[in-house]
Order: C-alpha cells, then structure tokens, then sequence
C-alpha cells in the first residue's frame, strides 16, 4: 500500500461497527430518497417558491366546484367553534358562491373552497391568501401556507367534542399490537 493511500474503511473498522455504519448508512440513503421524492411532489409554497400554491393542479379558484366538491361542502360544519388558547372562529356559507365558506377568526376573513382528498377530511381553501381549513371529526384546524403553521388549533363544536370525548372512552386498536398478533387470532 502507498504510504498516503487511506485504507478502506471496511478493513479498517471491526465487523460490528462497519455493519452499524452499513445499517445507519443504508437508512440515510432511504430517507434522502423518501425526502426527494417528497420534495418533488411537495407543492411550490414548500420548496421555497413565493408562488402560492393551486386549489388543485391547474384548477382557478373561480372554476364552478365538480359535484364531489359540492358534496364535500354539504358536509362542512357552519356556525361557531372555540379553539385552543382561547380563540374562536366563525365559519358561514358564503352567499355569493354556492359551496363557498366565510371564515372569520379575529381581523381575519377568508373566502373558502371546498377540495377534494383521499383522506376522509373535508379541506378548504383560500388559495389567495394561502388559508387551508381541515375539518375532522373531533377537532378542524387552520393553517397557513405562506408562513406554513397552524393559526388556530383544536377548534370544535359541540358534536366533535362528543367525538373527541368518545375517542378518548373508545380508543382505536393498537396497531403495533395488531400487526404482530398471529395470523387466525
């Protein structure tokens, strides 16, 4: 071996730590391209563009809603909500656009269009001030895509606080506990 030649890790570390660094090594690889992928399919917003992001790809926020957008709209909760550290706001049908949603919160007022997911939750958005409002069945939320965080949390009514409080009576299963039960039990 020349004498500036570095040696090769794998003979220079014990059996042990050279599988430890292939192990660790391994699983950075993995996350650098989980983290690519997501960044590729991350909208403009997320990656540093000052664009604010579409409603859906290639969709004007002005578009007639699909009919699955009018129904998602039939299932949004109108009236008013307290959320946590003492906020509340105020969510109402727009009656200018059918399917649309006002939601005043402090100063703040924001003209809201249903959004289709694949995750049950019913999402709506203010693409022109980068508002996403995301109503779940114990609890919806506000979040800001320019500053990208949440501007009110936990914010319900009286039927999702039933729901949070019967989740809490009633929790899910363990899915840990599920997946590694044998298969026929």
């Amino acid at each position: 071996m020349h004498k500036n030649a570095v040696p090769s890790p794998s003979r220079a570390l014990p059996s042990r730590t050279r599988n430890r660094l292939v192990s660790w090594s391994s699983a950075l690889l993995g996350l650098g391209l989980v983290a690519s992928a997501l960044a590729t399919s991350l909208p403009a917003q997320a990656q540093g563009s000052r664009s604010v992001p579409t409603v859906q790809a290639g969709t004007p926020a002005d578009t007639p809603l699909s009919e699955r957008e009018l129904a998602t709209a039939a299932l949004v909760h109108v009236g008013s909500k307290t959320c946590s550290h003492g906020r509340s706001v105020r969510i109402e049908a727009a009656p200018q656009a059918a399917g649309h949603f006002v939601l005043q919160s402090g100063g703040q007022r924001y003209l809201l269009r249903p959004v289709e997911t694949s995750t049950g939750a019913i999402r709506l958005e203010d693409r022109a001030q980068g508002a996403v409002w995301i109503q779940l069945a114990n609890k919806s939320m506000l979040l800001g895509q320019r500053p990208n965080r949440r501007l009110l949390d936990d914010c319900s009514n009286a039927l999702q606080q039933a729901v949070a409080a019967a989740m809490l009576r009633n929790p899910g299963p363990d899915l840990l506990g599920i997946a590694q039960r044998p298969a026929g039990q």
